[in-house]
C-alpha cells in the first residue's frame, strides 16, 4: 500500500491554500500597487504582493504539509523529503495585475515523484476557479471542462505569449507573423496558467508559448489534459520551456509542425 498521499487531498491543500493567497492579492489591489523591481528584463516585473503571496502559500505548505517539497517563481526552491513537491506561481499575470486587469491567478500544482497529480489555478478578479486530479478530471467552478472539438487550423482561435527579453520578444513576433494567417485569430491574454485554462475550457480552441517556466504550466497544464486536450512540446517532447502547446489532438500536430518550421532562436 502506498503511502504518498491521495490526489484529492492534495488538491484540497492547493484550493486551500490559492483561495488565501487569492484574498490577500485581492485585498492588496484595492490600494496602490507599483512595481518593486525587475527581473529577467526591465518589462519583467514583480511586485511586493508576488513576494507575500509566495511567502504566504509557503508559510501555509509548511504548517499543512511539513517535508514537502517547494519551487516558486519568487525564488522557493527546497525538494522536500516526502516525494510530494508543489510547484508555485504566487501571482501569474503580474502586468495584469499591476494594470488593474482581471487576467491574474494563483497557480498551485502539486507534483509527486516528477508528476503533477493536482492543480489549481484560482483567478479572483474573474471570479472563476480551474482544478483538476491526475485521472479525475478537470473542473471550473464545481462544472467539467472539455476542450474545443474545432479540427482545421483556419478555425481556431489561438492563444500565445511573449517572454520579455527583446530577442526572445522579436523571434516570437517573427512566429506569429507567420502562424496568425493560417488560423481564425490570435489572443494574448497575459497568464500562461489561464490561457492553458481557457484552451480547457475551449474558450479559445488551442494555446502556444515558449519561455514557460514549470510554476507557468504545471497546474494548467494538468488542467488541460485532464480536459482531454494534448499538452506537449514538440517532437513528442513534454511541455518545456523550449516550447508548451495545448490544443485538441486533431489540432495538435497540425500546430506543432507548424511551429516546428521555425528555429529555435529565441534563446535568452
Amino acid at each position: 500500500m502506498s503511502d504518498l498521499p491521495d490526489p484529492d487531498v492534495l488538491l484540497d491543500v492547493a484550493l486551500m491554500i490559492a483561495r488565501e493567497a487569492g484574498e490577500l492579492l485581492a485585498k492588496g489591489r484595492e490600494g496602490t500597487v507599483a512595481a518593486e523591481a525587475t527581473k529577467s528584463s526591465p518589462t519583467d516585473v514583480v511586485t511586493a504582493l508576488d513576494r507575500a503571496s509566495e511567502a504566504l502559500v509557503a508559510r501555509r505548505l509548511g504548517e499543512l504539509r511539513p517535508g514537502d517539497g517547494l519551487l516558486g517563481e519568487e525564488g522557493s526552491d527546497s525538494a522536500g523529503s516526502t516525494g510530494v513537491r508543489w510547484i508555485v506561481d504566487p501571482l501569474d499575470g503580474t502586468v495584469n495585475f499591476l494594470y488593474n486587469l482581471p487576467n491574474w491567478a494563483v497557480s498551485i500544482a502539486a507534483e509527486v515523484r516528477g508528476e503533477v497529480v493536482a492543480g489549481v489555478v484560482h483567478a479572483p478578479a474573474m471570479g472563476t476557479t480551474y482544478t483538476a486530479t491526475r485521472g479525475g478530471g478537470a473542473l471550473r467552478d464545481g462544472g467539467p471542462l472539455a476542450g474545443s472539438t474545432v479540427t482545421t487550423l483556419a478555425g481556431a482561435l489561438v492563444a500565445t505569449g511573449f517572454g520579455y527579453a527583446q530577442a526572445r520578444r522579436a523571434a516570437q513576433a517573427a512566429v506569429l507573423l507567420r502562424v496568425a494567417p493560417k488560423v481564425r485569430d490570435i489572443r494574448r491574454m497575459g497568464a500562461a496558467s489561464l490561457d492553458l485554462c481557457a484552451a480547457a475550457g475551449g474558450i479559445v480552441d488551442a494555446y502556444y508559448e515558449r519561455g514557460l517556466k514549470p510554476w507557468d504550466h504545471a497546474a494548467g497544464g494538468l488542467i488541460a489534459a485532464e480536459a482531454g486536450l494534448r499538452v506537449g512540446g514538440l517532437r513528442g517532447l513534454p511541455a518545456s520551456e523550449d516550447l508548451t502547446v495545448a490544443a485538441p489532438p486533431a489540432l495538435f500536430g497540425l500546430l506543432t509542425d507548424l511551429l516546428a518550421e521555425d528555429p529555435p532562436a529565441d534563446r535568452d
